[in-house]
């Protein structure tokens, strides 16, 4: 019971993929999911690691937006 949560050591392992990321993460924020950081520009897209509600780590993973 005591890994339940951290079964991987606290990294993500766990990816969800959005087609708009800028909605998407304001109406999971909005709804009070818990973000460990601040969105950030990657190479593949935009990224947000979030927890669910047994504290594993997830990916919101998102196109890059266009400029």
């Amino acid at each position: 019971m005591a890994r339940v949560g951290d079964q991987t050591g606290g990294r993500v392992f766990l990816f969800l993929r959005s087609d708009d990321f800028a909605r998407d993460h304001a109406a999971m924020a909005a709804r009070g999911v818990r973000f460990i950081e601040a969105p950030r520009d990657e190479s593949y897209g935009q990224v947000a690691v979030f927890e669910d509600l047994y504290g594993n780590r997830w990916d919101l993973v998102g196109p890059t937006p266009a400029r």
